[in-house]
């Protein structure tokens, strides 16, 4: 069994001057056994104080930066693979930026196709895909799944199954929050000193409408 773990970080808004974030990102985990991004986010939620521990999500925007070094060390040495797509939006097509829903199943769909194409561990067996929840209109939520499962069972023949979950019951997604934040501060904020702590197990950072 092989997991894709998927989070993205930014926003989709186009109001720039009104607070909207330059870049948007999706990014995704693949390992073979998610049991090992859980321990990851077990064994830091351990470590924080009692009045933080009370949330039972970790986040990496409302962390303390002690806590979002912890987490993303051990990702760094975890046998990983990352892989992330950057949008800058300044650069999507006006037809795009109307087209919300559209435009995230796009790029994420360009995405999985990237991973599909560099297959960093074999792929003969089934592949279970799991997107932290953005939605709470389950029609649109059943359109994305069903257009990811069209998209990668009609180019790749690999058998997958996607499941949108909360981070709070599937905790895997928490760590995938945490490099898709670390990512994405690097072209946002133009600080890539946790980027850095995960860069090794990067083996896709692809920008889009550049």
């Amino acid at each position: 069994m092989a997991y894709i773990l998927l989070d993205e970080s930014g926003d989709l808004g186009f109001s720039f001057t009104k607070g909207s974030s330059r870049f948007f990102t999706i990014t995704v985990i693949f390992i073979e056994s998610k049991r090992r991004l859980e321990r990851i986010a077990r064994k830091v939620h351990n470590t924080l104080g009692k009045k933080y521990k009370k949330v039972g999500v970790l986040h990496a925007y409302r962390e303390m930066p002690i806590t979002r070094q912890r987490l993303l060390k051990q990702l760094g040495s975890l046998d990983c693979s990352i892989l992330v797509i950057v949008l800058n939006k300044s650069k999507v097509y006006s037809n795009l930026q109307d087209e919300k829903i559209v435009l995230y199943n796009y790029v994420t769909n360009i995405l999985l196709d990237r991973l599909f194409t560099k297959k960093p561990i074999p792929l003969d067996k089934p592949v279970i895909l799991i997107a932290s929840r953005r939605e709470t209109n389950r029609f649109l939520n059943e359109n994305f799944k069903n257009y990811l499962l069209r998209q990668v069972k009609g180019n790749h023949k690999v058998s997958i199954k996607v499941e949108i979950e909360t981070p709070h019951k599937e905790k895997s997604l928490q760590v995938v929050d945490f490099a898709s934040w670390a990512i994405f501060r690097k072209y946002e904020r133009g600080d890539d000193s946790y980027y850095n702590l995960i860069k090794s197990r990067i083996i896709d950072e692809s920008p889009l409408f550049q």
